[in-house]
């Protein structure tokens, strides 16, 4: 018993930022109400020191939606297109597919939503839009990095032993270029949990509500308190990044695994 719990206290120590930053972020979440006498002494100049137009609660959902609809787009474009130009039949391309994601990261967030809006109309459309344009290059760029940093003789050794094409990609590629997939996906979403709260401006429901009407109304309380989730929301999901990566790191050794097992087979 003394060594199950020193096991769930060690294992709990080391991932101490991740509880305590997500304890902060649904005591803050939820319990934002009551922070309004602290506001008031703050800002006493204030006539509404806590933003009251909609729960912070709703505004954490529907923040966390548009984050993860763009995010599941980014991750399988960038991922493919990752895929694509790592195939000999690709690789041609991939200078190309380089400069064009560096282009679509030269354009300022608020420009592509005021170029979205009057073709797609006000919503959460324009920034899917804007949110995939910023979160595909780090997942492309993880992608193409991670499949080509694999040693060539790995691959020759599951080609003779007698692996095909799609085999090799599962059990060897994606396993070994997995810790580095992981990383860009991580630098996409917590670009993305940021970036997403200019979406409020277009009429997209997110933490950028009170943020933008705080700005608009001169009210710094507001920002203050639209601030601080997109914060505590963007630690936490990089604390479970930090978490899935040291996990990926399993997958190595399981790659490697795969390869001994055809090598002894076919021996």
């Amino acid at each position: 018993m003394k060594l199950l719990s020193r096991h769930i206290g060690g294992r709990l120590y080391r991932r101490r930022w991740l509880v305590a930053s997500s304890l902060l972020l649904l005591g803050f979440t939820f319990g934002m109400p009551l922070t309004a006498p602290l506001f008031a002494r703050l800002f006493p100049e204030l006539d509404r020191p806590l933003y009251v137009q909609d729960s912070f609660a709703a505004l954490v959902l529907a923040h966390l939606n548009i984050v993860l609809w763009s995010g599941v787009i980014a991750v399988a474009g960038g991922v493919a297109a990752g895929l694509l130009v790592t195939r000999p039949a690709g690789r041609a391309f991939r200078s190309a597919l380089e400069t064009v994601l560096a282009i679509s990261q030269s354009f300022p967030p608020v420009a592509v939503l005021a170029v979205a809006v009057p073709v797609v109309g006000f919503g959460e459309t324009p920034a899917l839009i804007a949110l995939v344009m910023y979160g595909v290059l780090p997942v492309a760029q993880g992608a193409m990095t991670g499949l080509s940093s694999i040693p060539p003789p790995i691959l020759e050794i599951a080609r003779g032993i007698g692996m095909n094409r799609w085999q090799i990609l599962y059990r060897v590629e994606l396993p070994l270029a997995a810790p580095v997939i992981l990383a860009g996906i991580r630098t996409s979403v917590v670009i993305n949990i940021g970036t997403a709260a200019i979406a409020s401006t277009v009429g997209a429901k997110t933490l950028g509500l009170p943020i933008i009407v705080g700005l608009s109304g001169f009210n710094t309380a507001y920002v203050i308190q639209g601030a601080l989730l997109v914060a505590l929301l963007a630690i936490v999901a990089d604390q479970l990044f930090d978490w899935l990566s040291e996990r990926s790191q399993r997958w190595t050794p399981q790659a490697v695994a795969a390869l001994h097992s055809g090598e002894s087979l076919v021996n």
